[in-house]
């Protein structure tokens, strides 16, 4: 339990403890932040309060190099680097607020950054996997929802599309449309990122599943004029189809649950992999700088990494003298 007892005009200037309480009830009652936003600056002051100890030195004596030191043994010991980052956030709030009570000369923690945190690489999926998703074919009630889901899904990874831009296609151009496909020259013209408008080749099996889809279409259809409709006539929202891809993906015996842009990633990777042309993934994912698409040339080098663990004979040789 967090005792708030003390307002900022009582803080004692000698007693680290109630020092730090002090600030969570400025932080609480001033500053009106959540209790489980309380509760996280209090776990973070106590870890200060523990370095501090081991260190024999007070809250408002500790220095720059003492933080430094500190981040660098969390991050030693496994701490990752958003997480450094969080509690240094909560330690640099106490310490501007130490320095509004007159209390410290210096913030320790003004320069102090967190190591850089490693950016994931994008989620996808194999070659097999994702042609094993657009095949499934569910035995539905109801043929319209299964030649939709169909057609969203081969959209999604046959043509690299972001869910917003999915949900934004309209059965025809319009003055109004933020994106139609033109079946005919076989294209999807979409609205993405930066009401920057896009063309996409759209594949053979994507039109396949589009025709039947707007075939089924006009047994829910009413007046919007949404590709991609719900049984009443709605247009379907992101979370709507990102519930029903999951759903799928689940029952076509994936073992990974599966999101719309896992497929945008699995596109971009793909079509690199049989390419190698990362200026045309550019150009067909619609990304404003070539930086943002080489995240894909590294899901390449573990898609070759991979083949060469399998396949090559002195791949697991580790120094082996050769046979024969």
């Amino acid at each position: 339990m967090i005792l708030l007892a003390r307002t900022a005009s009582e803080t004692p200037t000698g007693d680290d403890a109630a020092l730090v309480q002090a600030y969570l009830n400025h932080v609480k009652v001033e500053k009106r932040l959540a209790e489980r936003t309380v509760v996280l600056y209090s776990q973070d002051l106590q870890r200060l309060c523990a370095h501090a100890a081991e260190a024999r030195v007070c809250l408002k004596d500790i220095q720059n190099t003492h933080i430094r030191r500190w981040i660098a043994q969390m991050h030693s010991a496994g701490r990752s680097a958003r997480g450094i980052a969080l509690i240094l956030s909560g330690w640099r709030g106490f310490y501007v607020w130490l320095g509004r009570q007159g209390l410290i000369g210096h913030n320790p923690v003004q320069d102090v950054r967190a190591p850089k945190a490693g950016k994931p690489l994008p989620k996808a999926l194999g070659v097999d996997e994702s042609v094993q998703l657009a095949s499934h074919v569910e035995e539905a009630d109801h043929p319209a929802l299964e030649a939709r889901d169909a057609c969203i899904t081969e959209l999604l990874y046959g043509c690299g599309l972001r869910i917003g831009e999915l949900v934004g296609l309209d059965v025809t151009a319009s003055g109004e449309a933020r994106g139609w496909i033109d079946a005919q020259d076989g294209e999807a013209h979409v609205l993405g990122k930066g009401s920057k408008r896009r063309s996409v080749p759209v594949g053979k099996a994507a039109l396949a599943a589009l025709a039947r889809w707007l075939e089924l279409r006009a047994t829910w259809a009413r007046e919007d004029a949404a590709l991609f409709i719900g049984s009443r006539g709605q247009r379907l929202t992101p979370q709507h189809i990102r519930v029903r891809l999951k759903r799928r993906s689940r029952l076509a015996g994936l073992a990974t649950p599966v999101h719309p842009h896992m497929l945008r990633h699995s596109f971009a990777s793909h079509v690199l992999q049989s390419s190698g042309d990362l200026r045309a993934v550019q150009e067909l994912l619609g990304h404003a700088s070539i930086s943002t698409t080489q995240v894909y040339t590294r899901l390449d080098f573990q898609h070759l990494a991979k083949v060469y663990d399998a396949a090559h004979p002195r791949a697991h040789a580790k120094g082996k003298p050769p046979k024969g």
